[in-house]
């Protein structure tokens, strides 16, 4: 009984020294990142902290509010720019497939400490926008709504706010536009300029900056059947858009939208903040998208919300507490 006593003594003084250990270690570290020579490290731990809504004091508690701008905008994304219509050719749709999983393409994405999953589709025509039945108001989970269309895949799109802290996911930020109509204009925008990404009744992807008040002519010229509000764009006529730093998002959940320059379209989820995938910058998906040959691409709503359903199934692993998340918009393939 004695030598059992003296053994549960032991233990507990090991994992003492074992919890001290770290908190010295965090406590000489925090300032080795924040002061230290790891310039490479700062500027990822602060582009991280500062692109989440939660953890914001990771960066501010340390960093003066000039020296964390200084950061972001060392690492900036030039988007400013729209994608050309013209220079995507789309293959003519062809009859109905019998089997609504021909014409796609799936891949595993492991590269290094990247997880996750993309899809090739090759008739960019059967790219819809789904939107949650209860916009303004509920989310729909994106298996739910594939479900819902009838889509054989689609993948999380445009951003969205919870009201009074719900966590419901309806309602939208920015645009949704569906089937030619604005279904949705978030109130609380003026009247600036915004990322829009969006598909043509062409099947083209069409990535450019609009007020609210030029879409309606937009919509018109340039034939926008469905489009979400989110940003940034990462490549432009096959040019990137992030030629230094990091992006400035840190390493989260990625989810992306892109097209080749023969119209196939690209879907690309990265999982994030889980042991076996911490998650990407929006250079490293960048250089994913142009590696599989995208000649444009946009970064939709990533974190939590980054979701695949494909054939039947969530093919990533969503990082949320909850599982799959509920979502306002999802581009899908029906």
């Amino acid at each position: 009984m004695k030598s059992f006593s003296r053994a549960k003594k032991y233990a507990k003084y090991i994992f003492m020294v074992i919890i001290i250990n770290i908190v010295i270690g965090c406590f000489y570290s925090i300032p080795m990142v924040y002061y230290g020579p790891f310039k490479n490290i700062r500027e990822m731990l602060v582009t991280t902290a500062m692109s989440t809504m939660t953890h914001k004091y990771i960066a501010t508690l340390f960093l003066s509010d000039e020296e964390i701008n200084k950061i972001l905008n060392k690492n900036k994304v030039n988007d400013n720019g729209e994608s050309h219509s013209s220079d995507i050719k789309v293959t003519a749709t062809a009859a109905k497939v019998t089997d609504p999983r021909e014409g796609i393409e799936s891949i595993k994405i492991d590269n290094g400490n990247l997880h996750g999953n993309m899809l090739i589709i090759k008739d960019s025509k059967r790219i819809k926008l789904g939107v949650s039945k209860d916009i303004g108001k509920f989310g729909e989970k994106l298996d739910d709504m594939c479900n819902r269309y009838g889509a054989i895949a689609g993948i999380n799109a445009g951003g969205f706010v919870d009201d009074n802290g719900q966590g419901n996911g309806g309602t939208p930020t920015g645009i949704v536009v569906k089937n030619g109509e604005m279904v949705f204009k978030d109130p609380h925008i003026a009247d600036e300029p915004i990322n829009t990404i969006g598909f043509n009744s062409d099947g083209i992807l069409v990535l450019g900056k609009y007020k609210y008040s030029q879409i309606d002519g937009k919509l018109e010229e340039n034939k926008i059947h469905d489009a979400i509000s989110f940003s940034p764009f990462l490549i432009l006529n096959g040019e990137p858009t992030i030629t230094r730093g990091n992006g400035g998002g840190g390493i989260n959940p990625r989810t992306v939208v892109g097209q080749r320059k023969d119209g196939a379209v690209i879907f690309l989820v990265i999982d994030g903040r889980q042991s076996f995938s911490l998650g990407a910058t929006l250079k490293e998906v960048q250089n994913i998208m142009l590696e599989y040959g995208a000649y444009n691409a946009a970064n939709l709503d990533g974190g939590s919300s980054t979701t695949m359903y494909y054939d039947g199934k969530i093919m990533n692993n969503p990082c949320s507490s909850d599982g799959i998340r509920f979502i306002t918009t999802a581009f899908l393939v029906e």
